[in-house]
């Protein structure tokens, strides 16, 4: 590798790139990063972060009506502010930003800042530096995808949707994925008139069934209107804002619209297509179990490569490749079953493991046990709002197999859940386990009656 300026270049700061790099550095290796917008990617930026932020924004308008039930009294009505939320977030995604600097500084790591472009199979150029690497790393992560309709230039997506100058009185989310469905919660929760419009029958396509529809239901009382079956035709500007026509003869007049309708591999002007290398049937890059692609020297991780694009899943990817390539003891391939997952709507969703319409057709013959309720801390709120807990077992070998909840805090409490799915625990383990009273989480280990086979 002596020969090579480097031995790891990697071509993206985003989880999964700052993580390989830290983690080859540490193991020995001569480390560059190229990053020509932000450090810490989607998630750190336009993602997770500040989504999380935003979502806990949206539930202090619960939490303020919930209050009355226990005895709180407000002196006047709770009026929010858009730009001390938007503002609060930005300084702290640049003091996230600053960390990822200085982690990479000190793991000695040098930043490049530029787009770096692939020229042949060891050599890059970024900034107008030609640089060699015995190995490149692809992690350039997606790009939101917004469909072809007239007026599709009206929209944000979710690049710009933190940013707005103020708050939208009328929101709009097209789509039914995890960023549609959180935006329309997050919005509806911040005081807005809150649509979601997606051309399918029900949101979170791939999700248990049960879920999506507990989920509906408790959005739409929430005050969210739905529209499923139904898609944008064209977006105009009008004087009260933007006139929405649905395909299904609907209009709609909206301050803002949100495309949520996809993300796409940001390999633009990365040069991978003058190498040939081989993607996959949705533009994702393949890439064998070591993370290579068909040029063996070039590598690709996290979103690029068309996997569970969540950053936990970016992050062992990181380590999973640093080890084959630069450990002593290369590791099992990528575990990717029973990845755990939560969707911020509101209320939240968590899952790990397999969906009932999974198990049925992978198992065959399954026991499911599941439980709604009214949270304990509701009977005094006056708030309506449920709580979905489920669990998926296999009928031979009594394992749980998938663990799904809709409810408040949802991703916090499935995290402890997912270890024990993970780790293949049976249905009589879950039921010796002793509870934790009063809580909702001891629901998982206290479903005693078969709900249905």
């Amino acid at each position: 590798m002596s020969d090579f300026d480097y031995d790891l270049f990697v071509i993206g700061a985003g989880s999964g790139g700052v993580r390989a790099a830290r983690t080859a550095a540490a193991a020995g290796a001569r480390v560059a990063v190229a990053e020509d917008r932000y450090l810490g990617g989607t998630c750190v930026n336009v993602g997770c972060v500040p989504k999380k932020l935003y979502s806990y924004a949206a539930h202090f308008h619960d939490a303020f009506q919930d209050a009355r039930g226990f005895g709180w009294r407000l002196p006047e009505a709770p009026v929010f502010d858009w730009a001390t939320l938007r503002d609060n977030k930005v300084r702290e995604i640049t003091r996230l930003n600053e960390i990822y600097g200085r982690l990479l500084d000190s793991a000695g790591v040098r930043l490049i800042h530029g787009r770096a472009r692939v020229v042949d199979a060891h050599r890059v150029e970024v900034a107008g530096e030609s640089i060699t690497a015995a190995k490149i790393l692809v992690a350039v992560g997606g790009w939101p995808w917004v469909p072809d309709f007239p007026g599709r230039e009206l929209a944000v997506t979710s690049n710009e949707v933190f940013d707005l100058a103020q708050l939208p009185r009328r929101f709009l989310a097209l789509g039914g994925g995890y960023i549609a469905v959180e935006f329309a919660s997050i919005f509806n929760g911040l005081g807005s008139e809150s649509h979601l419009v997606y051309r399918g029958e029900l949101f979170l396509r791939g999700f248990d069934r049960e879920v999506r529809e507990f989920t509906r239901e408790q959005m739409a009382a929430k005050g969210v209107r739905l529209h499923f079956e139904a898609n944008v035709e064209r977006i105009d500007k009008v004087e009260g804002g933007l006139l929405v026509t649905l395909t299904n003869g609907e209009s709609l007049e909206v301050d803002a619209v949100l495309a949520a309708t996809g993300r796409r591999p940001h390999l633009e002007g990365v040069g991978l297509d003058a190498l040939d290398i081989e993607l996959n049937g949705d533009g994702t890059v393949k890439v064998n179990e070591r993370f290579e692609t068909s040029v063996p020297s070039i590598l690709a991780l996290g979103d690029v490569i068309g996997g569970p694009e969540l950053t936990p899943v970016a992050l062992a990817e990181a380590m999973h490749l640093v080890q084959q390539h630069f450990g002593d003891a290369p590791p099992a391939p990528m575990d990717y079953r029973n990845i755990a997952t939560a969707v911020f709507c509101h209320p939240n969703i968590g899952t790990v493991g397999l969906s009932e319409e999974q198990a049925r057709k992978q198992y065959g013959a399954i026991r499911v046990y599941r439980t709604d309720f009214r949270p304990m801390k509701h009977t005094l709120s006056g708030s309506e709002e449920r709580c979905l807990m489920k669990l998926i077992v296999a009928d031979d070998s009594d394992v749980v197999v998938g663990a799904h909840m809709v409810g408040e805090e949802a991703g916090e409490l499935i995290q402890g859940v997912a270890i024990a799915v993970r780790a293949g625990l049976t249905k009589a383990d879950f039921d010796a386990t002793v509870g934790i009273h009063p809580t909702g989480a001891e629901e998982f280990v206290t479903m005693r009656t078969l709900s249905r086979r």
